[in-house]
């Protein structure tokens, strides 16, 4: 007698399936249809056009680093590819022009106005976000409300001051100018409400006072917000060409931007080292904004979670 083999059940048929794969032409049971066509092109064509938006901001800094190749005869055509290569632009910028001491100058100014800033801001959002006082947020959208108020509003007054107390033409003055607080206050108030209070209180329980709290729990759990302040702080006294034309009026402390200035003449503009200056200036706040992008994007992101 031939042995009778057992009928499979259903679920045992699903198994197999999904096993075996696509048998008999069929789809496996149990498996994820794929996107819709529409759907993939819908993709595609919003990666194509973010990738062409790209492009098309880049262009001009890949013309930029272009004309810094080019001579100057070259650069009345516009070409991405220059015909004949050269970095004599970049050896004249260090050698014929004080470029050097203007990097010397943007430098150290904008490290010190970014490390005065991070402190300040730092306490102050604190205080803002945790510690309790009468007139606390009425002084605190009063702070916000400054950010309303252009600088060339209050051109006048701040440069009387600056007159007064013998702070033009010289770095203290510049300083105080762009220890612009607003912004960096703000973004470090926003992320120390975003921190849990269990941390504050245990700190509080084992005998730490609001400066040690601050120092030692609350600020090194800021990093992300730090990280966001200072790249907003460095670029923005790195790129400042208002208050440096301003303030720093001798050839000894022109900065960065206001020796960009000085390739440009009465009757002519030598556009490759112009050009070349430019890239020159670029490279530093690009550095740190590929160090710190990562942290960057997290803090401004956390300051907006809770308000």
């Amino acid at each position: 007698m031939t042995a009778i083999e057992p009928v499979p059940s259903a679920p045992q048929v699903a198994i197999e399936n999904l096993v075996a794969g696509n048998v008999g032409g069929s789809e496996p049971l149990g498996a994820i249809p794929g996107r819709a066509r529409s759907e993939r092109f819908l993709r595609l064509l919003a990666y194509f056009l973010l990738t062409a938006v790209a492009l098309l901001y880049f262009v001009p800094f890949l013309w930029t680093v272009s004309t810094s190749l080019k001579t100057l005869p070259e650069t009345a055509y516009f070409s991405l590819i220059p015909h004949d290569w050269t970095v004599q632009a970049y050896k004249d910028v260090w050698t014929k022009y004080d470029f050097a001491r203007y990097i010397e100058n943007s430098a150290g100014l904008s490290v010190a106005i970014t490390l005065i800033t991070l402190v300040v801001s730092g306490m102050g959002g604190y205080a803002f976000a945790r510690l309790r006082f009468p007139g606390r947020e009425i002084l605190f959208f009063g702070v916000l409300a400054t950010l309303m108020v252009p600088d060339q509003l209050r051109l006048v007054p701040v440069y009387q001051m600056l007159v007064k107390g013998h702070l033009i033409d010289t770095y203290t003055g510049y300083v105080l100018v762009k220890l612009g607080l607003a912004t960096s206050l703000f973004l470090m108030r926003q992320y120390f409400l975003t921190i849990p209070k269990d941390l504050e209180e245990a700190a509080k329980l084992d005998g730490a006072g609001y400066f040690k709290t601050f120092w030692r729990v609350m600020l090194p759990l800021a990093g992300p917000a730090l990280a966001a302040v200072a790249i907003l702080e460095f670029q923005g006294a790195w790129n400042d060409f208002f208050w440096a034309s301003l303030v720093l009026q001798s050839p000894a402390h022109y900065t960065v931007q206001f020796g960009l200035a000085q390739f440009v003449f009465q009757y002519h503009t030598e556009w490759p080292k112009l050009m070349a200056a430019s890239v020159i200036a670029i490279a530093p706040v690009v550095a740190v904004y590929v160090v710190f992008q990562r942290y960057f994007v997290a803090g401004v992101a956390s300051a907006g979670v809770k308000g």
